[in-house]
Formats: C-alpha cells, structure tokens, sequence
C-alpha cells in the first residue's frame, strides 16, 4: 500500500531528530528509514516506512504524520513541497463561459492548485528535483480536461490574472496611493467603470498602507480584473467584506464569464460560492500532508455533497458524520429568565453616532447580529461587555460577560497552552477536541495562523464562566467546515450551560445555522447606526434582505439556505408575498 510520510519542518524540534531514528524500528533493523537532513531535522523514506507510527506518537510537536493512501489515490502527484512535503493531486480546470469554485478544508491544497494554474508556482509533478515543463503537464494530462489547458497556455491563447489569498500582505510589497496602484495595472482601459463598479472612489487618494482590509479586498480584486486576461483566479475575495459588499462582488465576478473569459474561485462562504458559481470541484483529504482533487460538479450538487461528506462518484468518504440543516419553525419557545436589557443607549465615537432601541436578551438566547462594515455593530457589542459606556440610556445587566473581540493580539509570547490553562484543565472534551487546539499547545501566539488564533480566541472566551457570550466574527480566517462547526459548538455549549449569546458575523448560513433570534443594524457605514431588535428569525431576515433586494429558499435536500437567482418565478413569488427568508 502507497505511503506519504510528512514532517511540518517549522514546528518539528531538531533536537528530537536523534530520538526519532534510535526508535525507527527500520533503522534499528539496520536500514535507512528516518536520516537527519541538512537542516538537521529529520527526513523520512517513504519506501521503506513500515507505518508503525512509533515516530508519530513520540513526537512531542505533533509534528509527523504518516498515512497510508489507498491504491486508487496512488496516482502520481501534480506537485510536492519538498521531501516529506504536502502532495497535490489532480487539479480543477477553468472553463470558458463559466465560474469554477473551489470547495475545501484549509491546508488541503486550494491555493495551491490555483498557484499551479495561473503560473504563480511551478508543478513538478512529485519529482522535487525538477521542475515540470509545458509538454510534461500536457503528457501527464494526456485525455483529460486540463491537457487542453496547458496546450492553449503553452500556445500563448490563455493570459491569467491572480488574486492573491493574503491581501492583508499586499502593502509589504505594493506602495503608494491607490489610484496610482490601478493605474500601473490598467491593461483594459477601464479603471473608471471598476472603480464604481466596486465602490472604492473614496480611497483613491488613500495610501495602499492606510486602508481598511474590506477596502484592500476590493482594491486586490480591481487590480485582477484590470488586468488584460481570459482566464482570472480569484483566492477568497469575500474575506474582510460585509454581507452587502459580498453580494455585490458576486455580481461583479460572475459577470466576468462569457465565451472568451473563464473564471476561477476558491471561497468558504458556501451561500456565496453558491451564488456565484457555476460548477464545483470538491477538494479533499489530509490538511498539511494531501489534497485530492474531485470531478466537476453542478455548484448545488457539489456543496450538498460536501455536507454529506460522502463522494459517491469516488466511492469515497472524507467525514464521518453528515453536516444537517434543521428547518426552522415559526413557532415561538416561551422566554426564558432575561438576561440583559437596554434603553435608548447611544454612544458617539468620532463622527459616527450609534442608536439601539430598547431591547432585551433572555436565558438561551442565541442571536446573529448583521448589518454592514462600519455601522456600530463592534460598538453595540463593547457597550454590553462594558468595554465602552453608553453615552445616553443605560445597559441593565446582572451577570458575568464573556467577550471575544474582532480583532485578536498576536504579539503575545505565551504558548497556547498557557493560554488555555482553563480550557484544557476543564474543557477537553468539549473544546479542546472539536476545536482540534491540541496540536498547537507548544506554539506561541504570535506564531499562529489566523484560523489557528481564532480557534484559540473562542475557546478561551467559550471557558470562561458567564451568562452572556459576545463573539465578534468568530468566523473569520476559518474554512466552511471549521464554521459549521464551531457554530454547532457555539449553540450547543450556550444552550447546555443555560446562558446567552450576541453572535456578530457577515456568513449568512454560520448565523442561519446557528441562531434563533436576530439585531439588524441599519443607517449609513461610519456616518450613522441604529440596531433594531432582537426579532424572531423571519421578522428579522426579512428586514435585512429586503434592504439587500434578495430572497432566500432552502435547498429540498440539504435544508441550507441559499439565495434565489434576481428576478426568477421564485424569488418574485417570495418579494410579492412579502416573504423574502424561505417560504
């Protein structure tokens, strides 16, 4: 049976290298299995690797992984970082006309695939010695989609455009004022029409380094597109944007695909992948060791497949339980003992002034907040964690807050473990285990990534003993699978401990999914706010998407939202009966 052995060469500790080879059994036995490499960690032989797993289970970093594949999946890869590096198999096809989306746990090889494409990174087709040339991936594609690919891309008929994943790293390369960043891309002439198109003609004359990262999102998405190309990739570019702006980019780069023009998409929003693509390829397998590429799929069929975590196709079953969407009922739980209320609170922060009518927050509670970038939300949420005072009105409560900010340090030099004393003594089972934190124990906080530091963040605020929960964006930096999730935990750890939670988050099916009750905040970003509520789901939905201009229906079998197509039978039935969340 085929064999990966993988080593995370930044976490492995050298010290440990000798260690590992006096174990080895193979080694023992007088073969060569484990060596010391020039960097002085360790270096596995795939080959010979028996899979007993003894260097897996000393390994104090958690650092080694060896699986074994089965022989279906023991195809050549298209890439490998390295020896005992991450390996890539197959890879998705753009395809004229269409948006392609991209479907996967973070580490399973998305970005990778789309690098590999677009010429950011060059395959070497497992031989981590060479690197492949054109005729070499159109061999190694021979009768398949992509071999058509690489010969239109060999041939000079394909040009490509990327976006990047990590736009907040843009400014440690890009400088100057934003305009005069377009500028210096504009192949098509059309900066004006893109410009407002993507409502950033009020950071024009902002420098790259000074701009919010919604507005860096927007930018990074501009300059691909300004670009003269016919094939464009884009790597997350619903992160950092509000539920308005997501929509609206959707638009944006669906209307990019015709005949000459092919669009790529990697995203973990699943409504807005859904809503903006058109076929799907589902990725899967080990994060940080492999990732597989599945077959083509309708953008609907891919995402209920994903959430049933079974590809029938494949024949190949990537998780053990099915995600379930449970329908809600319109029927209203008596109110439970009231938690926290307030009256007529204000607070004005600069120019901006925020309003929140009365309203009150009972035992069980779990309620969304939605409304856009800039309109107080973060704000209504530090005025009950008493991080800030009303400045009119007052907040009557008579329990213990716990809070999550937006915004999470990194410049911490404690370990993880030190910061989750609470949780891992208390809370193993229920958070340091689905939270998957254990691996990361030893790392220090400032060396996390940013899905690994909001794990982190919600178990720490989650440990903590309160009767009201204020999370802000817990799904950032987080893939869908890790946001279904952590929602799942969310409303079953507030409902278990019989207390309550204010929930802010711009992924409409993490809030759908999670909660029971929703704030809407409305006005004008950084001018004006006013939070209306909590409402009962519907009342509250329909508030928010009649103000978006969309309609919601449930998918008949997976029972997860998703957003009529503008203009269809369904969605003027829903606008017409005055019900635009579900019907």
């Amino acid at each position: 049976m085929p064999r990966i052995a993988v080593v995370d060469r930044e976490r492995f500790n050298p010290e440990n290298s000798q260690l590992m080879m006096d174990l080895c059994p193979v080694n023992r036995a007088g073969t060569e299995c484990i060596s010391i490499a020039e960097d002085k960690k360790i270096a596995i032989d795939e080959k010979t690797c028996i899979g007993c797993g003894i260097c897996v289970n000393r390994d104090p970093a958690k650092s080694i992984t060896i699986l074994n594949l089965p022989d279906e999946l023991a195809s050549q890869p298209i890439h490998r970082y390295g020896q005992n590096g991450f390996h890539l198999y197959n890879l998705p096809v753009p395809q004229f006309g269409k948006v392609v989306g991209l479907l996967g746990r973070n580490g399973i090889g998305k970005s990778t695939a789309l690098k590999v494409l677009s010429g950011q990174l060059s395959a070497n087709l497992g031989d981590v010695e060479k690197e492949a040339t054109p005729d070499d991936l159109i061999a190694f594609f021979k009768g398949k989609e992509a071999q058509a690919f690489f010969e239109q891309l060999k041939a000079g008929n394909i040009t490509v455009s990327y976006k990047p994943q990590q736009v907040d790293l843009i400014p440690k390369s890009v400088s100057g004022l934003v305009k005069d960043v377009l500028m210096k891309v504009d192949e098509r002439g059309a900066m004006d029409s893109v410009v407002k198109e993507l409502e950033i003609e009020n950071i024009l004359d902002n420098d790259i380094s000074n701009i919010s990262g919604g507005e860096l999102q927007r930018v990074a998405i501009a300059a691909c597109v300004l670009k003269k190309a016919n094939v464009y990739f884009f790597d997350e570019p619903s992160s950092f944007l509000d539920i308005k702006q997501r929509i609206k980019i959707s638009k944006f780069i669906r209307n990019l695909a015709d005949e000459h023009t092919a669009v790529m998409v990697v995203e973990h929003d699943l409504i807005i992948l859904d809503y903006m693509t058109d076929i799907t390829h589902i990725m899967y397998g080990k994060e940080g060791v492999y990732g597989i590429v599945s077959s083509v799929k309708t953008t609907r069929n891919a995402i209920n497949t994903y959430l049933s975590g079974y590809l029938r196709e494949e024949n190949m079953r990537f998780r053990d339980k099915p995600i379930q969407f449970i329908e809600k009922t319109e029927e209203r739980k008596a109110a439970g003992e009231l938690q926290v209320s307030w009256k007529g609170i204000g607070a004005t922060l600069g120019k901006f002034k925020l309003d929140a009518k009365d309203g009150e927050i009972h035992k069980d509670d779990v309620i969304g907040i939605l409304g856009e970038n800039g309109i107080g939300k973060t704000s209504f949420v530090k005025l009950l964690a008493g991080v800030d005072k009303p400045e009119k009105g007052e907040v009557d409560e008579n329990i213990t807050v716990s809070y999550k900010p937006q915004y999470i340090d990194t410049d911490s030099e404690l370990t993880v473990a030190e910061v989750l004393v609470d949780a891992i003594s208390k809370y193993s089972t229920t958070l340091i285990a689905p939270l998957q934190l254990e691996p990361l124990f030893e790392r220090k906080i400032k060396e996390l990534s940013g899905g690994e530091l909001q794990r982190v963040a919600i178990a720490r605020c989650l440990s903590q003993k309160a009767g009201l929960y204020l999370m802000d964006e817990p799904s950032a930096y987080l893939d869908v699978e890790q946001r279904l999730s952590v929602s799942k935990l969310i409303g079953d750890i507030i409902r278990e401990r019989g207390a309550s939670s204010l929930i802010v988050d711009h992924d409409l099916l993490f809030l759908d999914y999670l909660s029971e009750k929703l704030m809407v905040f409305e006005g004008k970003p950084a001018i004006n706010g006013t939070a209306v509520g909590p409402l009962e789901m519907a009342e509250g939905m329909n508030m928010f998407l009649d103000d978006l201009k969309i309609t919601f229906r449930r998918d008949p079998d997976s029972h997860r939202p998703r957003i009529n197509k503008e203009d269809s039978v369904k969605d003027r039935e829903q606008k017409k009966a005055g019900k635009l969340y579900y019907s």
